[in-house]
């Protein structure tokens, strides 16, 4: 069993999603396979600690809450640690696992499906985060994930296309899937917020207009 490095481990109230306002535990490794301009993660391995699966449970095992979740960075790139923690450790826990992850890796996902129930998929627009855009990968993530809760996230800002607009939301409507949409902040005073929404609502009505409400009201 390998260890790994983890930035933090934190009880905070969920700021995103359609979980937003209930209390979590947060567990955010360090790994991450893309570098978003906005992403706000500290990825230096000499500011994080290791731990060991054994470790990550007593640490966990006294924590206040229902539900963890496995946040990043990327978490999926700790796999095999996940694999080993969520095997021996899930049903003594006796906790609902939540992944927040950016939807791209999809092989690894298959590996620890059986133990999480559920997924909060952040599909990263180029528009808004630098990185092209990965939707063979979100969408092949999306049909390992089918059988569990699934959800989409997207951080959007005025430079977002009509091109992902329709990728996006004709994704979502494919596989029949939440899709929130979440300005980034701080807010631009040029973003028109009820424009885009309606962009969106045209051509997909099962979608919800969701704040990032950690980063106003001073959360985690």
């Amino acid at each position: 069993m390998q260890n790994t490095y983890i930035k933090e481990i934190f009880s905070s109230i969920q700021g995103e999603g359609l979980y937003v306002g209930q209390k979590h535990i947060f567990v955010r490794f360090c790994k991450c396979n893309l570098a978003c301009k906005f992403c706000d993660t500290d990825f230096n391995i000499k500011n994080a600690k290791e731990y060991s699966i054994d470790e990550l449970y007593e640490i966990l095992k006294p924590l206040d809450s229902d539900v963890i979740s496995f946040t990043g960075g990327e978490p999926l790139l700790d796999v095999d640690f996940l694999n080993d923690f969520l095997k021996e450790y899930k049903d003594k826990l006796n906790k609902k696992i939540y992944l927040e992850t950016n939807g791209t890796c999809f092989e690894e996902l298959k590996k620890i499906i059986n133990y999480v129930d559920i997924i909060a998929m952040d599909i990263k627009l180029k528009s808004a985060t630098g990185q092209e855009n990965s939707f063979f990968e979100n969408e092949e993530f999306i049909k390992t994930a089918l059988n569990k809760e699934l959800f989409i996230k997207i951080v959007f800002d005025e430079n977002i296309s009509e091109e992902e607009i329709i990728k996006t939301s004709s994704l979502a409507k494919k596989y029949n899937l939440k899709l929130i949409l979440q300005p980034k902040m701080p807010i631009n005073k040029n973003l028109n917020i009820e424009n885009i929404f309606e962009k969106f609502y045209l051509n997909y009505h099962n979608v919800f207009l969701i704040p990032q409400t950690h980063k106003f009201l001073n959360l985690a």
